[in-house]
């Protein structure tokens, strides 16, 4: 996947959420912590960090390094985490989540996996952690 289809995804993503009462920006094709930024429903600012994944992992990662970068912004910020894959939407609030012990994973460079692996610090989200919203259904065999 390119990094063009990625910004796709996050723009559709955005307006699912606006859809849905919130008031949301793509933070544009730069190298920001976050890929969106605005107000929650509720009307409180934040900032997502959105993931899309094509398969469903039990656990989702998140790296310490962009954790620690959204968590040093703002504190006024809500922080959310989304990862999106085969089985839902899972969204973090990183502000009020107790995070994993930390792990060691080799994982790709960048996201569009053009610069080889590395060891990089991780935390594995657990999925009960999260707010499942817009729940994916497998498509019947007709749908396809």
């Amino acid at each position: 996947m390119e990094i063009k289809d990625i910004h796709k995804l996050e723009e559709a993503m955005i307006l699912l959420l606006n859809f849905e009462g919130w008031d949301l920006k793509h933070s544009g094709k730069g190298k920001l912590p976050y890929d969106a930024i605005g107000k929650t429903q509720k009307g409180f600012p934040c900032v997502i960090e959105m993931k899309f994944r094509k398969k469903h992992y039990d656990t989702k990662m998140l790296e310490k390094a962009k954790y620690d970068t959204l968590m040093a912004m703002d504190d006024k910020l809500v922080k959310i985490y989304l990862v999106n894959d085969e089985k839902g939407n899972f969204m973090y609030y990183l502000n009020e989540l107790d995070m994993p012990p930390l792990e060691k994973k080799r994982c790709p460079r960048n996201t569009v996996w053009k610069g080889g692996k590395e060891q990089k610090e991780v935390y594995m989200l657990k999925e009960n952690d999260a707010i499942r919203i817009n729940i994916n259904k497998p498509l019947r065999p007709y749908e396809k």
